[in-house]
């Protein structure tokens, strides 16, 4: 009765009366059936269960859409946004012990009565009633010294944003290009990683631009934002609520300030918008630029902000690089020119530098690793990734300060710490031919753990009793060093099978 899938008919009384189970003839209060009322609009059914499926395949239709007609402007998405059960996957989905934004409200606390705050929410959004609140600003230390701008979102602006998130990624995940890897569903570090290294080793690479746009998510400006946004989505709901984020606002030591241009690092919705800005200022016209003006092979991978691209030609490197520049100034983008150069590099720099006594060939920084020239015991070209050494020195100096407020704290519970820092360290790192970089990590960590465990006591007979114990604790806690990602051809080659992450 009433099934999924199955056509519509009357609904039958189910309720029983209230005899119970007294055997009567005529009930002293019956239960009447109704007809299904005439007229009704033919719409896709909907399980009664609250599962994602029902919610992943309404957005499919959205996606086929897309993919369907690339030109088609999408005026109906709100019905998406506000639904109930995506709110609650949105709330789902949320890390629990994030900071708090300017309301005070956490997870937990919102979680005590999920169902009528989601509900409320639901309801403000749908009739328009909802306001974005402000961002609270906070610093985070960047490696030159200086201090990234870090927003903290209130909770209900998380869950909407996240929602709107879902719902937009269905349109613009067909219209983001191969290259592009930064922040989106399915992709990660390691594909553009990969996707760099087996590019650079497999097609005519001779020299490499290594870009960086200067404080790109604080530079975004807000009216060609809203120009592209407009391309694909023409509700105007949903074009409204973005403006609210964006208009929103920051909150820095109490003070309310404006926010001329820049989306909101930290939020969910700052890397979609991120995308969707440089995928029309960047990705579309280089694009185009490797398919018009290059003479040779063109290389390009984009995670977020950092870019890089690979030629074949200097005179294509080198006029890529000044239109680069003015593409950028067009958008209000600038070149951060302490971290964007053009270097030699690739299967021939190495013979070519040492041929005009240059030395050996330039390295450059991407996703923290140092990409280097290198080649097998065969012989053979490759692109030799290392541990970038600023980013271990950094995580070293954060392990110690962590040990030293942790001296007093049983062994067993600094033990389970380190071992999350150091297998964390090496899921990441843990790419092929980096295992004396994650040796020298392991190391450096067994010896801060050490000379922290020292200085709990200064007796000779517990120094001594520690050394005892000290190596059994670090099998028993630190893991050895090991490689734990795939080749890049090997992992690209899987990828391939199904759909391309390079178009």
């Amino acid at each position: 009765m009433n099934g999924r899938g199955k056509s519509d008919c009357s609904v039958v009384p189910a309720k029983p009366s209230n005899q119970g189970d007294v055997a009567v003839t005529t009930p002293a209060e019956g239960v009447e059936g109704r007809e299904q009322p005439k007229g009704n609009s033919v719409e896709q059914t909907r399980s009664r269960a609250q599962i994602r499926s029902d919610l992943q395949h309404a957005l499919d239709r959205v996606r086929q859409a897309a993919e369907g007609d690339r030109e088609q402007q999408f005026a109906a998405l709100w019905h998406h946004v506000y639904d109930v059960d995506r709110l609650r996957e949105a709330y789902l989905g949320l890390t629990r012990k994030a900071a708090p934004g300017v309301d005070g409200v956490t997870w937990h606390s919102y979680g005590e009565d999920l169902a009528a705050n989601l509900t409320d929410l639901s309801s403000r959004r749908q009739r328009g009633a909802y306001r974005a609140k402000p961002v609270r600003r906070t610093y985070i230390p960047k490696e030159d010294g200086r201090q990234r701008p870090l927003g903290v979102t209130v909770l209900e602006d998380k869950i909407v944003q996240r929602a709107t998130v879902e719902v937009l990624n269905a349109v613009y995940e067909v219209d983001f290009l191969g290259f592009s890897y930064g922040f989106r569903p399915d992709r990660s570090p390691h594909m553009a990683l990969d996707a760099l290294a087996v590019g650079i080793q497999q097609r005519k690479v001779n020299w490499v631009f290594d870009a960086d746009i200067r404080g790109c998510y604080d530079a975004i400006d807000h009216e060609w934002l809203m120009r592209f946004v407009e391309h694909r989505v023409s509700d105007r709901r949903v074009r409204r609520h973005i403006k609210k984020w964006l208009n929103a606002g920051v909150l820095e030591e109490g003070q309310w300030r404006q926010a001329e241009e820049g989306v909101p690092q930290g939020s969910s919705v700052g890397p979609l918008l991120a995308n969707i800005y440089l995928h029309y200022a960047f990705d579309l016209w280089a694009q185009d630029w490797r398919r018009r003006h290059a003479r040779g092979d063109v290389v390009l991978v984009r995670f977020a902000d950092d870019i890089v691209c690979g030629f074949q030609h200097r005179s294509d490197a080198e006029r890529f690089q000044a239109e680069f520049r003015a593409r950028l100034a067009k958008f209000g983008l600038e070149v951060n020119p302490e971290k964007t150069r053009l270097i030699e590099f690739g299967r021939f720099a190495a013979e070519n530098r040492r041929r005009r006594g240059d030395g050996k060939p330039e390295t450059f920084n991407f996703l923290g690793f140092t990409h280097s020239c290198d080649q097998t015991r065969k012989g053979k070209f490759i692109v030799l990734r290392q541990t970038q050494k600023k980013r271990m020195r950094r995580k070293l100096k954060e392990v110690k300060a962590r040990l030293r407020q942790r001296l007093h704290d049983p062994v067993e519970e600094v033990g389970v710490y380190l071992r999350s820092v150091v297998t964390g360290h090496f899921r990441y790192y843990g790419v092929p031919r980096n295992g004396p970089a994650l040796t020298s990590f392991r190391h450096a960590v067994v010896r801060l753990w050490g000379r922290s465990l020292q200085r709990r006591s200064q007796r000779h007979r517990s120094q001594r009793r520690l050394r005892r114990r000290f190596w059994r604790w670090v099998d028993l806690f630190i893991p050895s060093a090991h490689i734990l990602q795939a080749y890049p051809e090997q992992r690209l080659r899987v990828m391939t099978q199904g759909r391309s992450p390079v178009r």
